[in-house]
């Protein structure tokens, strides 16, 4: 008897550690996919880029400071390559950089009205919604396996198998203001400034 329930108890160390084990790799494994889903949406950030500085240099050429400035940030952020927290350190510089860029387009009538330079603020609009909302899925993740780690008993399996606690990326500064690239456009038929986000004056209804 004092055997089967020696046995009985090993079975069920076995089991949790088993189970405690295959849960840490499976919390692991989302970390991972939840960064490189950062890296993903990064990247299509960067892509739109050239196509912005060279809207902008049709129209305002002679901003070389501003243009520069964009164009080095997101070379840092190409430079970090696979190494998702400098990216995000990089993509903060590059983030005011086009603050800056999108600031002296106010001054540009007819670039503030392409559309090609619309759809493309539109574009890194959305692409950092994306970073944010991939930004806040990874760190629940990493919270969620930072957890196991810490907490008895299962740090105790951590520990044993060699799991280590991940690190978070904190938002960036922009982000935590809330700062958004929205633009206003002139309405030609009432005057009227209207946000780029319709196509109509949100006035008079007329078609920008």
């Amino acid at each position: 008897m004092l055997y089967i329930t020696i046995g009985t108890v090993a079975v069920l160390i076995f089991i949790y550690f088993l189970t405690t084990y295959n849960g840490l790799i499976t919390s692991r494994n989302r970390v991972r996919n939840q960064k490189s889903q950062i890296d993903i949406e990064l990247k299509r950030k960067l892509d739109l880029i050239p196509n912005l500085v060279a809207v902008v240099k049709g129209y305002a050429n002679h901003e070389k400071s501003i243009l520069e400035d964009v164009i080095k940030t997101r070379s840092a952020c190409v430079s970090a390559g696979n190494n998702t927290a400098l990216a995000l350190g990089a993509d903060n510089a590059l983030a005011e950089a086009l603050s800056n860029l999108f600031a002296i387009s106010e001054s540009y009538t007819e670039l503030k009205t392409d559309t090609h330079f619309l759809n493309l603020q539109n574009e890194l609009s959305n692409a950092e919604k994306k970073i944010a909302f991939a930004r806040q899925f990874y760190n629940d993740a990493v919270n969620k396996f930072n957890n196991k780690i810490e907490m008895f008993p299962s740090n105790i399996v951590a520990k044993m198998f060699g799991f280590n606690k991940e690190v978070f990326f904190d938002a960036a500064e922009s982000e935590r203001k809330n700062v958004a690239f929205n633009f206003k456009r002139n309405c030609p038929n009432c005057g009227a400034a209207c946000t780029n986000h319709s196509d109509r004056c949100e006035y008079c209804r007329s078609p920008l």
